[in-house]
């Protein structure tokens, strides 16, 4: 069975295509799926129509999420997350975005992100920040179990 993905919540086309780039030249092949906003962040780890299929869109080893996402934000999208009654709510996600405002840095983290990372400013730098993302977070890092606790389908 392969790896599962690294789940991208990310709007900017421009981002999404330096980030994937970056993670493309990683030494070992990691899947990242991308979604373009909040809800459909929400919809993807509920399991919702159209990715109730978990084979086709299998749960996450890690969320990557942007703060300013269209439609609900970073924010709202780790509060849901956090809020869930199954294992979900121990998913790992890392805030990758472009704020260094305290304020956000701690809203992140009271909202219980695992980790804040903001956005490097050159295509080289995004590169190392994605090696050192591959060697903590799906190398050294235990992952939580998704699949012990309730069987019941996170609610919107």
């Amino acid at each position: 069975m392969p790896e599962a993905p690294v789940l991208l919540v990310e709007d900017d086309p421009a981002d999404v295509r330096l980030i994937q780039r970056a993670f493309g030249k990683l030494p070992d092949m990691i899947k990242v799926i991308r979604l373009t906003n909040g809800d459909e962040a929400v919809s993807y780890l509920a399991g919702d129509a159209p990715y109730e299929n978990r084979g086709t869109h299998p749960m996450p080893r890690v969320v990557l999420l942007d703060i300013k996402l269209p439609r609900r934000s970073g924010f709202e999208v780790l509060e849901w997350l956090r809020r869930q009654t199954t294992a979900i709510k121990r998913l790992p996600v890392v805030m990758l975005t472009s704020s260094r405002h305290s304020v956000d840095i701690n809203r992140a983290y009271d909202l219980g992100a695992n980790s804040y990372l903001t956005k490097p400013d050159t295509a080289s730098q995004l590169e190392d920040l994605a090696l050192r993302f591959q060697e903590y977070w799906l190398s050294l890092n235990e992952l939580p179990d998704l699949h012990t606790g309730p069987t019941a389908k996170a609610p919107r």
